[in-house]
């Protein structure tokens, strides 16, 4: 077990390591220069120069690259040029609402996976198979930011029972906070949840032909008993390996979906971020969504090798 936890854990440290280098040279060749986005084209010389200088911006890219490194392993995530406050103060704020998005998202993925999943895989050639079959379908197809327009469409614009964007913040209470949420998070969890809804299906049609679902039905389980007891426990281990990839996924989606619905969240920050060319905060942003997609992964890593010994005895 500790060869295993070992090279999942030197797995982490190289990616991240990769995602720093990779973030890094692809805002190194973007066109533009951060000085004359903040100062404008017409801007004196010499203010130019001083700008580029208390930025940093007129060191050699392999110091600033280090320095911002090391900046980052001491917690210093440097000063955002556009907003002039600590960057580490932007990403508090924002992740207090791009993480209870996620978690909402996710929640929801997994009622309505598990859900239609054993449903299908019950009703297995039928027509409520078939029709699980669709819609996973429809929303594995439908892109997520096109269908938050529908949901704004039908129930905010028509209907009128929810606002079509914005957060009131976790101040104005539990309830408006969460509602304000709750249409991004279903958007978000579409794809999700009809990619999960497949994996749970095959999953559960694969354990319910085992010799052991047999003979419990044989001893005169119901069949709803024998899903639920017996089929299910043992089909979520591979469902529960996607479950973490798919919360990975669902932080990094936010960016499209919080500026559909206008939430300033971490997503919507490192849109603007590149709009005004804020490089640190950009820099920052992105390489956060990468350590928590990496970590989202080592701890399924970690989890998967718990639920099934095979990782363990083989320490792959």
């Amino acid at each position: 077990m500790s060869v295993f936890i070992a090279k999942r854990f030197a797995t982490f440290v190289a990616t991240l390591f990769g995602a720093s280098v990779v973030v890094f040279l692809a805002l190194e060749i973007l066109p533009g220069d951060p000085a004359y986005a903040l100062l404008g084209a017409d801007a004196d010389p010499s203010a130019y120069e001083a700008l580029r200088r208390e930025l940093g911006l007129d060191k050699p890219a392999f110091d600033r690259y280090w320095s911002w490194m090391f900046g980052l392993l001491k917690g210093d995530f440097g000063i955002s040029y556009t907003y002039s406050v600590p960057v580490s103060e932007l990403l508090v704020d924002r992740l207090a609402l791009t993480i209870p998005l996620a978690v909402i998202a996710m929640v929801i993925t997994v009622v309505l996976a598990i859900g239609l999943g054993l449903y299908a895989a019950a009703h297995h050639n039928k027509v409520g198979d078939w029709g699980v079959m669709v819609f996973s379908q429809l929303g594995i197809a439908v892109p997520n930011f096109w269908f938050g327009i529908l949901l704004i469409l039908l129930f905010s614009v028509y209907l009128g029972w929810f606002s079509s964007g914005g957060f009131p913040g976790w101040d104005a209470g539990a309830w408006p906070a969460l509602k304000s949420l709750l249409l991004p998070a279903i958007a978000l969890a579409t794809v999700q949840a009809a990619i999960l809804t497949r994996v749970t299906r095959s999953s559960v049609l694969e354990t319910i032909r085992e010799d052991y679902v047999r003979t419990a039905r044989a001893k005169g389980l119901t069949r709803a008993a024998t899903l639920w007891r017996h089929v299910l426990r043992n089909a979520l281990i591979p469902v529960v390996t996607i479950m973490g990839l798919q919360f990975a996924n669902l932080l990094a989606g936010t960016i499209v979906i919080e500026n559909v619905f206008f939430l300033p969240g971490l997503g919507r920050l490192v849109f603007q971020a590149i709009a005004n060319r804020d490089l640190v905060v950009v820099k920052d942003v992105v390489l956060l969504l990468a350590a928590m997609v990496v970590i989202v992964n080592f701890i399924v890593d970690l989890a998967y090798a718990f639920i099934d010994p095979r990782l363990r005895a083989y320490d792959v």
